[in-house]
């Protein structure tokens, strides 16, 4: 495995093809608050790029334009959250998108057990510390624990999506899967336009 840590911007050499897992770290929870700090990128072949970005001006075109490529599928694990950041720090409309999380909570129903770290252990059989989880991530120097943190998030997730997309097919679900990526876009808007605890769809 390689970590590559880029300042400012993913610098326009480094290229992916089809598609790349991607996830970002914040200050905290909340989009509207809480800065973007980092982005990870891999392409599934054990190396990761960090991008730390700047956050006086978030001036990352080659960043953006990568995640607005409709040619290029981007992988997350939660990406409600992750596109949303993207938006609202960066100015990026994410497509197309790829989510483990609801892929996760379409095909594996014998289990209430979809973070990160339970997926990537049964389909990947690799075991993930979430322990850098809560750090720091707005300090100028990453630590080199904080650095394989979030090269973790996204080394994996290629064989995740492989693995549930044969679970999504084999249970008929591969369309209803595509549909809900398809919507991520609009509930990450109703996020950042303050409904992001109201089901709009409930009757009450």
């Amino acid at each position: 495995m390689t970590i590559y840590l880029h300042q400012g911007d993913l610098p326009e050499a480094v290229k992916f093809n089809g598609s790349v897992a991607v996830d970002s770290e914040t200050m905290g929870l909340n989009p509207l608050r809480d800065n973007l700090c980092l982005v990870q990128l891999s392409a599934g072949d054990g190396d990761a790029h960090l991008v730390q970005l700047d956050r006086s001006s978030y001036m990352a075109p080659n960043l953006k334009r990568l995640l607005e490529d409709e040619a290029l599928l981007k992988i997350f694990h939660f990406a409600r959250f992750d596109i949303a950041v993207f938006q609202y720090w960066l100015g990026a409309e994410t497509t197309p998108i790829y989510c483990t999380k609801i892929a996760s909570k379409l095909c594996r129903t014998y289990t209430d057990r979809h973070g990160l770290k339970d997926v990537v252990r049964e389909l990947a059989g690799v075991e993930i510390s979430k322990q850098q989880q809560s750090s720091d991530w707005g300090s100028a120097d990453l630590s080199e624990a904080q650095k394989n943190y979030a090269a973790s998030d996204v080394l994996y997730l290629h064989k995740v999506k492989q693995g549930l997309d044969e679970m999504l097919a084999r249970e008929g679900r591969l369309d209803l899967a595509q549909a809900c990526f398809d919507f991520l876009p609009v509930r990450a808007a109703l996020d950042l336009e303050g409904w992001p605890e109201m089901d709009i769809f409930s009757h009450s």
